[in-house]
Order: C-alpha cells, then structure tokens, then sequence
C-alpha cells in the first residue's frame, strides 16, 4: 500500500503545472478515490487539495524568485486564469504578494514533497470487528459544527447542554439495534478534514421505528462497518482511535472506507476523565 501510495506521489509531481485527477491518483493506489481523500488527510495532515496547492505555489515561488518568466507566464503555466488570481493563491502560501517577492527578494515558504514509510511500533492493539448491517434510521437531533481534532469541541458541548434531559430519554427509547444506546454521529463531512470545516453532527439512536414529529431521521444504506474499541482518557482517547484507524487499521487491512455516516459511542467516567469509546466505520472489501 505505501508503494503505491509514494507512487500516487511521483504522479502529482510530475504534473504540478497541469491538472491532478484524483481518480487517477486513487487507481494508481488502487482504492477509490472517496477513499484514497480520506487515507490521504490522514495521514498527511491535510487535504489532497491543500497539499497540491502548496506543492504548486513552491515550485511557482522559486520561479517567481528566478525572473526567468514573467509573473503572467508563471500564473498561466500553473493554472490560474489571470495574474490577480495568481496573485492572491500566491500570497495565501507564502504571506507576499509575486511582485513583491521578485521585487525585494522575501523569504518564501517551501513545503516540501511528501513520501510515506512505514514505522512499526508494535505498543498498541487494536480491538475491531467487522459488522454486516442492513438498512436503518439514525433518529434524533442534529447541529452544524466545525470540526475540532485535539481537545473539547464547544459547539457540540453547548449543542449536548442544550438538549433536554427528558428529550434525551425519549431518543434512547427508540434504539432497538447495534449500535446500542445514543451515538453522536458525524455526517455531511467531504474529503476535507482540515480544522475548523463544518460538518452535520448527530445525537440520535439506531433504529426501525417511526420518527417522532420534533426530532430528524438520517437513512443509512445497508453495508458493511468496521467497529473499533478502545479505552483511556477522553477526549484524547476517541480523537486518536479515529487517527490510528485511518493510518493503521486500513494501510494493513483488505477493506477501505466508503461514504457514510461515521458513529461514535462513548461512555464517560462521572469525572469526566476517561471513556470506552466504540467507532463505526462503513467499509467495503478493498479491490485485490
């Protein structure tokens, strides 16, 4: 897998003044690309897109500084349409301006390319199964949150604080499958899983039953999930067991993800301090 993904990395270096399709790049690591995105930011850091940009305005950058092109000439051979377009990309990478960085020689921003390797740890385990599910509802309420990877998110604090306690009661009624019990649910989430992108979470059940009037229903196709657990201190627990499935689990393992909602169970110690954590991943077997 990390072969092929370093060669999934040779291909966008060598075509950073044309276009990148990120099909091609998925086939090239033989995945699908709704997969091949999320491996990506996760093990990148960043999304496939933010990574590209980059690349191009260093390479661009140390043309710019060599004043062997022209700035529009620059702008045209890495894709942008005028030079003012060029212009602001250029300065959200580097904090100058192209003129200003030929004309005073600033110091710009390398990003330099990226390349995967394997490192063994060998200290963890992880504890899975893999869970074929027909279809279902997830039932409950919803909110529009950004998306936090280290620490306490406050938005889905204030959104949980703000459900009553015998609404809350109700929704766990209605459960009558795996998951058990509430699961607080991401949804609505694309390839960029950089900080502060927002995404639809969820405090609902799984379930068969009717919707009541005053909460939302989410449709969930019948698949396959991949469901993980760990213990440890919360919130660092859950945050990392995401992180490690994305970077550990599916670089090892014959399955990829697939679009879908993504659900979190999570019991919490009365202090707050530690949690069980259970994570629902939609899978699919991975071409072979």
């Amino acid at each position: 897998m990390l072969e092929r993904l370093n060669e999934a990395m040779a291909y966008i270096e060598e075509r950073l003044d044309g276009e990148i399709d990120a099909a091609e790049l998925a086939r090239i690591a033989v995945t699908s690309e709704y997969h091949f995105r999320r491996l990506f930011s996760a093990l990148a850091g960043v999304p496939l897109s933010e990574y590209v940009r980059r690349r191009r305005m260093t390479v661009a950058g140390a043309e710019v500084l060599s004043g062997q092109r022209t700035l529009l000439d620059i702008a045209v051979r890495y894709g942008y349409g005028s030079g003012e377009a060029f212009a602001r990309a250029f300065r959200a990478v580097h904090g100058v301006g192209p003129g200003e960085a030929r004309r005073d020689g600033a110091a710009l921003r390398a990003y330099p390319r990226m390349s995967f390797r394997l490192v063994v740890e060998g200290s963890a385990q992880m504890r899975y199964r893999v869970v074929d599910k027909e279809e279902f509802r997830l039932v409950g309420l919803k909110a529009r949150v950004p998306l936090v990877h280290e620490g306490m998110n406050p938005a889905i604090v204030a959104f949980l604080k703000g459900i009553p306690k015998e609404t809350v009661a109700r929704i766990e009624a209605l459960g009558d499958q795996e998951p058990r019990g509430i699961v607080n649910v991401s949804a609505g989430l694309g390839d960029d899983r950089s900080e502060g992108v927002e995404l639809d979470f969820w405090h609902a059940v799984a379930t068969g039953a009717d919707v009541p009037s005053d909460l939302a229903a989410l449709p969930v196709a019948a698949g396959t999930w991949a469901v993980f657990e760990s213990s440890g201190p919360f919130p660092q627990t859950l945050q990392h067991l995401w992180r490690d499935v994305f970077t550990q689990w599916f670089p090892s393992n014959p399955y990829r993800s697939r679009p879908g909602p993504e659900l979190v169970q999570t019991r919490i110690s009365a202090d707050g301090a530690h949690a069980d954590a259970q994570l629902w991943i939609p899978v699919e077997r991975a071409a072979a």
